[in-house]
């Protein structure tokens, strides 16, 4: 009888490890374990997570490359909106899993897979998001979750492993990471008492740069086009220039505390140098080139576009909605942003754009008016005050009040 196949979400760590072996040998699955790369692996950690599917019993072992494709379906939006979680979290890895999830989905259909599984536990984000892109891509594929339905701890995985003749380093650091092409999230130690933050150890990439150091970054209608005047067609290798310029500053750490899709509250530490600064001169540099309203109503949509995607709505059709608004706005989006670069943070400089409003015929803030007289102005603002001017009259006792407080 031919055996089922299963594929299995592997990202080499322990759950995904234990899943590989577990469906090989007590289920009699033909495992294929498939490492969807958002950005977070490097090319000697895809090596190794080779290597050890194999030792594990995995009939096939797969890369998926779908950094591209994060960039194109998503993150380029996120970029258009400045999303920032909270006005704080720039949903660096958790956007991601939905574009792993798909690339899973997709090959899980391709080789006529019976069944997907994943390692999520029962009490984070991440089982959400991958259930639900599995039931809306892959409709009828059994998923498999050894983890949260055994409710297994680490020693229970460990030891089934090195009873089998697997022996990795799994052993339970002080602190959990996350890395992605947009940041990395940190999770464990000190952020399990909310009095507490994370110390500088904590963080994977140290402060070795001192002083000051200017970065100039340009957009060519919302996206990265160059920077320091080195012209960049491929957009990730853009984000990973300016990673490497900002990480060794510090720049991009904090704390981001939020309701979590299940309905607790969670805390996360982070570190996302690229994503802050980019996010910082493209928001700079869209003060310069877009109308009030635009600014306005787009961090409106922004804000959700931010929301649905962290609560796995990546395919509510609303998304794409969203996504040509944010898209059209950047129509305007053009120039290059000056940035001072220091340890920790990070200030912008100026724009030099030719779509710059604050450089008009009609006036200068503050300076001189060209479009309209002293007497123009004067008609204007008494026409302003009017609804206050009448609120104000038919209403004396507030009047009065108001005169008292000031």
């Amino acid at each position: 009888m031919e055996k089922k196949k299963v594929v299995v979400a592997f990202s080499g760590g322990l759950d995904t490890s234990y899943t590989v072996m577990y469906l090989a040998k007590e289920k009699g699955y033909e495992v294929y374990a498939a490492c969807a790369n958002t950005g977070g692996f490097s090319a000697e950690q895809l090596k190794t997570n080779e290597e050890n599917a194999y030792k594990l019993g995995a009939k096939e072992y797969v890369t998926l490359d779908v950094t591209k494709e994060y960039y194109d379906k998503s993150l380029r939006y996120m970029v258009y909106g400045n999303v920032l979680r909270n006005n704080c979290y720039p949903i660096s890895v958790s956007s991601e899993r939905i574009f792993q999830a798909m690339a899973i989905a997709r090959y899980a259909k391709q080789i006529g897979a019976s069944a997907i599984a994943h390692g999520s536990t029962g009490a984070g984000n991440d089982q959400v998001r991958f259930d639900m892109t599995f039931m809306v891509m892959a409709p009828g594929i059994e998923i498999i979750t050894l983890t949260r339905d055994r409710a297994l701890s680490r020693q229970e995985e460990v030891d089934y492993l090195n009873k089998h003749g697997f022996y990795a380093d799994f052993t339970k650091l002080k602190y959990s990471y996350n890395v992605g092409i947009w940041g990395t999230s940190i999770c464990g130690g000190e952020i399990l008492d909310s009095t507490q933050g994370l110390p500088e150890s904590a963080y994977l990439k140290q402060v070795t740069k001192n002083g000051s150091e200017r970065l100039d970054i340009s957009f060519e209608k919302g996206e990265i086009s160059a920077v320091n005047g080195e012209k960049f067609s491929d957009k990730i290798a853009a984000i990973q220039k300016i990673e490497e310029i900002c990480a060794p500053y510090g720049i991009g750490r904090d704390m981001h505390v939020g309701d979590t899709i299940i309905g607790i509250k969670g805390r996360v530490g982070f570190e996302a140098a690229a994503a802050m600064v980019i996010i910082g001169a493209h928001r700079f540099l869209e003060k310069f080139t877009l109308s009030k309203w635009q600014q306005y109503w787009k961090d409106q949509v922004a804000n959700w576009y931010g929301m649905f995607l962290h609560e796995s709505q990546y395919f509510e059709p609303v998304m794409r909605d969203i996504e040509a608004m944010l898209e059209s706005s950047q129509r305007h989006v053009n120039g290059t942003v000056g940035i001072e670069l220091r340890p920790y943070c990070f200030s912008m400089i100026g724009a030099d754009t030719p779509d710059d409003l604050v450089k008009n015929k009609l006036g200068e803030y503050g300076e001189m008016q060209k479009a309209w007289t002293a007497e123009d102005a004067k008609g204007f603002i008494k026409v302003l005050s009017t609804p206050l001017r009448a609120f104000y009259a038919n209403h004396k006792d507030e009047a009065d009040e108001l005169e008292k407080n000031l």
